[in-house]
């Protein structure tokens, strides 16, 4: 696979079938080893080992009904009390970040109200903070730091 802008990490594989599947940490299984599945491991391994989030906050690939279609986001971290901080959409590497990939992880936010965004092809990584009261949103350098105080 290819080499990310994301620090590296060992992760478990197995070939079944002539299919190369990586372990899942979260789902606890292997799932097949797609390059947004690449991308998707790199950023959960991100979030646990650089910003130090618990993987009992972190959840992966569960579906959310958007305007009666069901959607399904890549990852999202959640705060203690249950409500999102931070939606990640997941691209794979040859997949340019686009408005159009920006408006997507946006609908998904309208439903999901997540405090951060962080939208990522594994190369450039884009991270946002959301300002609901005015309707906009912020562009950082980072995400925060988990810190168990304020999530």
């Amino acid at each position: 696979m290819q080499q990310l802008n994301l620090p590296s990490c060992t992760f478990r594989f197995k070939n079944s079938e002539n299919k190369v599947s990586i372990f899942d940490d979260i789902r606890k299984k292997f799932i097949i080893l797609t390059p947004e599945e690449w991308v998707r491991q790199h950023v959960v391994q991100f979030l646990r080992t650089e910003k130090n989030y618990p993987k009992s906050l972190i959840n992966v690939e569960k579906v959310l009904k958007i305007n009666g279609l069901r959607k399904r986001y890549d990852v999202v971290v959640y705060n203690s009390d249950g409500s999102i901080f931070i939606l990640i959409e997941c691209k794979a590497p040859e997949v340019p970040i686009s408005q159009s990939t920006f408006d997507q992880i946006a609908r998904y936010n309208m439903t999901l109200k997540s405090d951060y965004l962080m939208l990522t092809n594994g190369l450039n990584h884009y991270f946002c903070q959301m300002d609901f009261e005015n309707e906009k949103y912020q562009f950082l350098q980072e995400l925060p730091n988990y810190q168990s105080n304020t999530i």
